[in-house]
């Protein structure tokens, strides 16, 4: 485990002011006039916002088994509700809830929509190809992270028939659209396809940052997720190994016990989610004051949450310990410095503006992972404790390739017992829990196994939530009712 006097001290950072121009971080919109957007260019920059510019990671780690009620600390409504498993009163306007989440989405997807519909009018359709490709893929991944949250989560062995979320092909051309919700399969079913016509026409060339666009490693990172939660491991390898030239990913992951071991908090929070990093993939502009609170909302991670979230450090040999470096914002509340705040002002002389956080929407460590859990399905265990051993070659506090080495004995004792295949599996639940704290992307793993929640509050009380309790499922916003969408039961 990872020694306290190894925690360093931090106090709050001041924010990075950011003016909007500044590494293309706020891309904006041409002229929304039809007329003008009469160029694959033109259309490309339509597409810079066919991204959502809301956040979910502070309700998806804050429903997790990430965190801990530390009686105090920055008192927010998401991070409460999110916590106690009761529905987050908010608006769309409000950063980082999940009705933000929810309009942010649909907006990517009209724009989206809107690009398509202009490319399926031009009389030169083939020279929009790489536009096409990227709208279809902003599409199918708006509407996946929405059904994720906001339906029942999909179960690749049975049907699913639930309710989903209305899937949106056209353009939006009158004031409240009636919406129907159909069926988590067809939600599925309507993703698989805008996903597959959309990938074979990506084209990173037409970019200027392909990072802040659906590019090749992006989107067969997104295929890669799609089909494991599918559970189709067969796709799930085929579509991690296109990501990089060569299968390539060790030369990708991020540097945690080499270079970024001697950076600054500072230095971290400003290297983390830049384009310039390879293991990020696709990144998204998040209208979000995360990175200002991190360490200090109230439902967050304390000690000993760390000590849970980095057991897995206990598989490797010789007494491995991870090379993330935790920190300090006062008495019990820690961090990893990742996600930093930056603030773009309203214009270049103004003295107010919005706080904005970049997100790393796919890395390469996820594709390693995902890589991994589809290789113990199809019994390739070796390769599989291969990867892990990559993994931890990059994450290991002076790593030793003869020390530190996970090894098959390893994993079945740790697990005690357990058989191979599932150890390799829960392995990389681990793995993924201390790689991705504080992001959000845990939430997703107990979604597809199915992991209870036990929240316990400061004053005792103790919240259970096993797998199939309905609070698990976001509630539809009141807003979107007046569009004829059903909230979900409870």
């Amino acid at each position: 485990m990872t020694r306290l006097s190894n925690i360093k001290s931090l106090l709050i950072i001041p924010l990075l002011l950011v003016l909007a121009g500044c590494e293309d971080f706020l891309s904006t919109e041409p002229d929304s006039t039809r007329a003008t957007i009469n160029t694959p260019g033109k259309v490309s920059q339509l597409l810079t916002t066919a991204y959502p510019q809301g956040s979910y990671v502070l309700f998806a780690e804050s429903m997790s088994d990430n965190v801990a009620d530390k009686g105090i600390g920055e008192d927010d409504k998401t991070n409460r509700f999110s916590y106690l498993f009761e529905e987050v009163e908010a608006t769309v306007d409000e950063q980082d809830s999940p009705d933000q989440y929810w309009a942010e989405c649909y907006r990517a997807i009209s724009v989206a929509n809107e690009a398509l519909d202009i490319i399926s009018k031009v009389a030169n359709p083939e020279e929009y190809s790489a536009q096409k490709g990227e709208a279809l893929l902003a599409r199918a991944y708006a509407h996946f992270m929405l059904v994720n949250f906001f339906s029942k989560f999909f179960d690749a062995t049975q049907a699913n028939p639930s309710p989903g979320i209305p899937y949106v092909t056209v353009p939006e051309k009158v004031v409240l659209k009636q919406y129907d919700r159909r069926t988590v399969d067809f939600v599925y079913s309507m993703i698989e396809k805008d996903l597959l016509e959309g990938l074979p026409l990506i084209a990173d060339g037409s970019y200027t940052v392909p990072k802040y666009h659906f590019n090749r490693a992006a989107a067969n990172a997104f295929a890669c997720r799609f089909y494991l939660v599918k559970r189709d491991y067969a796709k799930v390898l085929q579509y991690a190994n296109a990501v990089f030239p060569g299968a390539n990913i060790g030369d990708n992951l991020r540097p945690w016990n080499t270079t970024y071991e001697s950076l600054s908090p500072q230095e971290l929070y400003n290297t983390y989610s830049r384009a310039s990093q390879n293991a990020n993939l696709l990144l998204a502009e998040t209208s979000s004051t995360y990175g200002r609170y991190v360490a200090q909302y109230r439902y967050g991670m304390n000690y000993g949450k760390w000590l849970e979230v980095s057991e897995g450090e206990g598989i490797i040999a010789g007494n491995a310990s991870w090379a993330y470096p935790l920190y300090t914002q006062g008495d019990n509340n820690y961090l990893i410095p990742k996600l930093n705040e930056y603030f773009v002002r309203e214009s270049v002389n103004a003295e107010i503006g919005f706080p904005y956080v970049m997100v790393p929407l796919f890395t390469a460590e996820e594709v390693l992972f995902n890589k991994i859990e589809a290789n113990a399905y199809l019994n390739n265990t070796a390769a599989a404790i291969e990867d892990l051993n990559l993994f931890a070659s990059k994450r290991v506090s002076n790593y030793n390739p003869s020390t530190h080495r996970i090894t098959s004995s390893r994993i079945t004792s740790f697990f005690n017992g357990m058989n191979l295949r599932s150890g390799i599996v829960n392995t990389v639940l681990l793995f993924k829990r201390v790689e991705f704290v504080q992001e959000g992307m845990r939430w997703f793993d107990m979604q597809r196994y199915g992991i209870p929640v036990q929240h316990q509050t400061s004053s005792g009380q103790v919240i259970s939530v096993p797998a199939t309790d309905p609070r698990r499922v976001l509630q539809i916003p009141q807003t979107a009712t007046l569009a004829g969408i059903e909230q979900n039961s409870r």
